[in-house]
């Protein structure tokens, strides 16, 4: 038998570096695991009721054909949203706090009350979503509303942050049913890559019904809620300055799963429901369960799962955001008796919204699309006062935005501006774009 070679010292230093590189990466990981959340939370919950049935609207109606248009609203959404988590761990207030802070008692109630205003409305089609998409397994809507009262109120009265993140993360995965669902009714890979690559118009260009799908679309991606959403947990989570670059690469995870959810979702409704007349997800669900009865089931299971994570989200933005303006204490991390304001606010505003969906013959479908479109159009306030506070190099020091970072973001404000205003312009004169 021949004796084994030694192992030479620069072997050894290649494992050791090896192992040490293999070590730095699980630590990072653990700590990625640890700080993960806000992000993914907030990016996904943007597919909210609402967000689905403007997906599926724009799929039944254009196809595939404005997919490149969903591509292009990704790295937007985490440009401002990252723009949060840099505020947030720097300092250590919520949005609405931060504005009051430093624009003042005038411009943080203005902020405020467009915040309540957006949210109240877009909590509204969250019960909307919820209770049509039970309604098709045969389950009232009170019953629906009810339920949903008990699980989210259930999330929140156990005195911890974290352990409502870890519940509302399960429901994040939820949002992915999509994802299946798009393979099941197999696609066009050919016409799914050219309208993902290539900005183009759908047949009949450009007219008043593509510009309001087009507005729906952004506000359903980028909305007033999420901005003070993500900065309060931020702060309710702890995250530190030191945290940044992990909530960063959250925030950018997040901003990728909510594009690849509305992607596969249009697909879906393109292959199965081409040129259909589509008001709704659940009407979508249900025109498409005699084609295909487990992806209509998959659409008003992801619905459902959709309302209830935004109202989820959008209910605690409003609660922290008051607690923050009225001074009162407001973290998941204190019981009842120790924040019953905060508590309050948020269960009124459940109970509010619930019940307005169980009105007859209110006008459901109208006022989900048209959320979207108020939400686009009350964006740009709360842009620009993210920007000036990004900004302040007194307050954020190191973190203040950068040149590029300040062109990425202003153009965006002037796009929404200049989309908003046209919007505007086209509801006065309704043939100026025929």
């Amino acid at each position: 038998m021949t004796q084994a070679e030694p192992i030479s010292a620069e072997k050894l230093n290649i494992l050791a570096r090896l192992f040490y590189q293999l070590r730095r990466s699980a630590k990072a990981l653990r700590m990625f695991a640890v700080i993960a959340g806000p992000g993914i939370i907030v990016m996904v919950a943007d597919n909210d009721a609402g967000g689905i049935t403007t997906y599926t609207v724009t799929g039944a109606k254009y196809g595939n054909h404005l997919l490149w248009f969903l591509i292009l609203l990704g790295p937007v959404a985490y440009f401002v949203q990252e723009m949060t988590v840099r505020l947030g761990a720097v300092t250590k207030r919520g949005h609405a706090e931060a504005i009051f802070c430093a624009f003042g008692s005038f411009w943080g109630w203005f902020s405020l009350l467009d915040l309540v205003l957006t949210d109240w409305l877009t909590m509204i089609t969250e019960f909307i979503g919820m209770t049509a998409a039970m309604s098709i397994f045969g389950i009232p809507a009170w019953l629906t509303v009810i339920g949903c009262w008990l699980v989210m109120g259930a999330m929140i009265v156990t005195g911890r942050y974290w352990t409502w993140e870890k519940i509302a993360l399960v429901f994040c995965v939820g949002n992915l049913i999509y994802i299946p669902a798009a393979f099941m009714v197999h696609p066009s890979l050919h016409d799914i890559v050219r309208n993902s690559l290539i900005p183009h118009f759908p047949p009949g260009g450009f007219t008043n019904d593509l510009f309001f799908v087009l507005m729906a679309n952004i506000g359903t991606t980028i909305a007033p809620w999420m901005l003070f959403f993500q900065q309060s947990s931020v702060v309710d989570k702890g995250l530190q300055e030191k945290d940044i670059s992990f909530e960063q690469w959250d925030t950018a995870i997040g901003s990728f799963l909510t594009v690849i959810v509305a992607i596969f979702l249009i697909i879906v409704c393109a292959k199965l429901l081409p040129g259909k007349p589509v008001e709704s997800a659940a009407q979508a669900a249900i025109q498409i369960m005699p084609l295909n009865k487990y992806v209509g089931m998959i659409i008003a299971i992801g619905l459902f799962d959709a309302g209830l994570l935004g109202a989820i989200c959008i209910s605690l933005a409003s609660s922290w955001a008051f607690g923050e303006v009225f001074g009162w204490a407001h973290s998941l991390n204190r019981k009842i008796q120790e924040a019953p304001w905060f508590y309050a606010y948020y269960f009124f505003d459940l109970v509010l919204a619930g019940t307005i969906v169980l009105i007859p013959k209110a006008p459901l479908v109208l006022i989900t699309l048209f959320v979207q479109v108020i939400a686009t159009t009350l964006l740009p306030a709360a842009l620009v006062f993210l920007i000036l506070l990004l900004n302040d190099q007194q307050t954020m020091g190191k973190y203040v935005n950068t040149t590029w970072q300040n062109i990425v973001n202003i153009s965006i404000v002037v796009v929404i501006i200049v989309v908003s205003t046209m919007y505007g312009v086209s509801t006065l004169f309704p043939n100026l774009l025929q």
